[in-house]
C-alpha cells in the first residue's frame, strides 16, 4: 500500500504546482489589466496517521489567495473620468442586469446614453445631487443609481446673488431732491453709473443701470433701472415701470466705511427671481469713482463641455460659459478583510461570508481613501517574482513527476517478482 500512497502523494504534489503555474499564467497574462489583483497559491500538508511503524504517505492541498488590499502603482491620465483610488476602498458597479459589484479597475468612458461603464462593461454607481446633497447608504447598495454625463439638456441658472464694490468720491457734488435719478425726471442728474448684466430665469439677458447719487454729507442713493426703458440717446427718463429698486447708502464720516444697509440691495430682475447685490464693502473717500470688484451668479442657456471629480468623490459638470454644477457624488465600499472577496469574471468582486460586511461611505472619511481623477490603478503584479515562481513551480513539479515515475518502476518489480 505503501507504495500507491506514494504515487497518490506525488499526483498531489504535481496538482498543486499546476495550480500554482495556474495562477501565475493568470498574473502574467493580466499584468497590463487595470486594477488587476494578483492571485497565489498557498499549500498546505496533508498528513495521513501511520501505525506499525510503517509511514503512510499523504499529500499536498492549495489554496488560492487574491492580494486585493496590496495597492498597484497609479498611472496619470489625460481623460478626466478615468479614476483610481489611494488608499482603502473600491468603486461600486453593476453589470448590465443591475447586479453591483465591486472594483478597483477605473478606467471608465461614457457609452452611447451617457452612462460611464468601464472597460469590462460595468456601469459606476453614484448618489445624485437632484434631490440636494446625497447621503451615503451604510451597510448597503441603496440609492445607488448609474452615473451619466448624457447631454440631456441646457442649463440655464437666473441671478440671485451678487457683490458690488466701488470707491464713491467723497467730494462729488449734492444733487437736488427733484433731480435725483429715482425722480425719473429728464433733467435727473446721477453722480456715478454703471451697468450689469443678470440672468432671468430663462437665462436671458437683463442689462441693469446702477445710479449712485450724493444727496447730503455722507448719504448716496442707489437707483437701479432696466436699461431696457432708457430714453434713446439719453439715459432719462426711462419708461414708466423701468425702475426696479432705490435705496439710501450712508457712510461714516471718519472712516468711510458703509454703515447701512447691513443686507445689500434687493432688486426684481424682470421674469426672475430678487437679485440681492451685496455694498458692504462700499467706500467713501477722497479718491475718484473706481469700481474694485463686481461678481454675479448666474448663467444663460449652456451645454455640458466637460466633467471634474474631485477628491471627496464629487462629480461637477463644468459649463460652456465657465459655470459648474454638482451631478453625482461617487462613493467607495470597503470591507474588513478585502482578500477574502470572492473574484469574479470582468476584474470586479463580491462580498463573501469570510470577507465581512459591507461599508460605504465617501472618500476620505472612516478610513476610506481618496479619488484621484486622471489616474488609473496599474496591476499589482510583478513580472520578476511571477517568473521566479514559475521556474520553481516547474521544477517541483518535474521532481513529483519523478516521485510518481519511481513509485511506478517500482511496481512493476514488485508486479514481476512472481514470474
Amino acid at each position: 500500500m505503501s507504495l500507491y500512497g506514494m504515487m497518490r502523494t506525488g499526483v498531489s504534489g504535481m496538482n498543486a504546482q499546476a495550480n500554482r503555474l495556474s495562477t501565475v499564467a493568470d498574473n502574467i497574462a493580466n499584468s497590463g489589466t487595470t486594477g488587476y489583483k494578483r492571485s497565489s497559491t498557498e499549500f498546505a500538508s496533508l498528513i495521513i496517521p501511520s501505525t506499525g511503524g510503517n509511514y503512510t504517505s499523504g499529500g499536498v492541498t492549495t489554496t488560492v489567495r487574491t492580494s486585493v488590499s496590496q495597492q498597484g502603482d497609479l498611472k496619470y491620465t489625460t481623460s478626466g473620468s478615468d479614476l483610481a483610488v489611494n488608499g482603502n476602498g473600491f468603486f461600486v458597479v453593476e453589470n448590465a442586469g443591475g447586479t453591483p459589484f465591486l472594483t478597483r479597475a477605473g478606467s471608465f468612458v461614457p457609452d452611447g446614453e451617457g452612462n460611464l461603464v468601464n472597460a469590462s462593461g460595468f456601469y459606476l454607481m453614484g448618489y445624485s445631487f437632484d434631490a440636494g446633497p446625497p447621503a451615503a447608504t451604510a451597510n448597503g447598495f441603496g440609492g445607488l443609481e448609474r452615473v451619466s454625463i448624457a447631454q440631456e439638456e441646457l442649463l440655464a441658472v437666473p441671478s440671485t446673488q451678487g457683490t458690488f464694490t466701488a470707491n464713491l468720491p467723497v467730494d462729488a457734488a449734492t444733487v437736488a431732491a427733484g433731480q435725483l435719478p429715482s425722480a425719473n425726471a429728464a433733467n435727473a442728474t446721477a453722480t456715478q453709473k454703471t451697468s450689469l448684466v443678470v440672468y432671468d430665469n430663462l437665462g436671458s439677458e437683463v442689462m441693469l443701470d446702477i445710479h449712485y447719487t450724493k444727496t447730503g454729507a455722507n448719504t448716496w442713493e442707489v437707483a437701479v433701472f432696466n436699461q431696457a426703458g432708457a430714453a434713446p440717446g439719453a439715459p432719462f427718463p426711462y419708461t414708466p415701470g423701468s425702475l426696479l429698486a432705490t435705496q439710501t447708502l450712508t457712510f461714516d464720516g471718519t472712516t468711510g466705511a458703509l454703515t447701512s444697509p447691513a443686507g445689500g440691495v434687493n432688486i426684481p430682475v424682470p421674469n426672475g427671481g430678487t437679485f440681492n447685490v451685496d455694498l458692504s464693502k462700499m467706500t467713501q473717500l477722497g479718491m475718484e469713482y473706481t469700481e474694485l470688484k463686481v461678481q454675479v451668479n448666474g448663467n444663460a442657456p449652456s451645454g455640458i463641455e466637460s466633467i471634474e471629480i474631485g477628491a471627496d468623490g464629487t462629480m461637477y459638470a463644468q459649463y460652456k460659459n465657465g459655470s459648474f454644477r454638482e451631478l453625482y457624488r461617487i462613493p467607495l465600499a470597503d470591507v474588513p478583510s478585502p482578500d477574502m472577496l470572492t473574484a469574479l469574471p470582468g476584474n470586479v468582486y463580491a462580498p463573501s461570508s469570510e470577507s465581512g460586511d459591507l461599508q460605504i461611505g465617501f472618500p476620505g472619511s472612516g478610513g476610506l481613501g481618496s479619488m484621484i481623477s486622471g489616474a488609473l490603478e496599474n496591476s499589482n503584479v510583478d513580472i520578476a517574482e511571477e517568473l521566479t515562481s514559475m521556474i520553481e513551480a516547474q521544477r517541483s513539479y518535474t521532481a513529483n513527476s519523478k516521485v510518481f515515475q519511481t513509485g511506478a518502476d517500482l511496481m512493476d518489480i514488485l508486479v514481476n517478482l512472481k514470474r
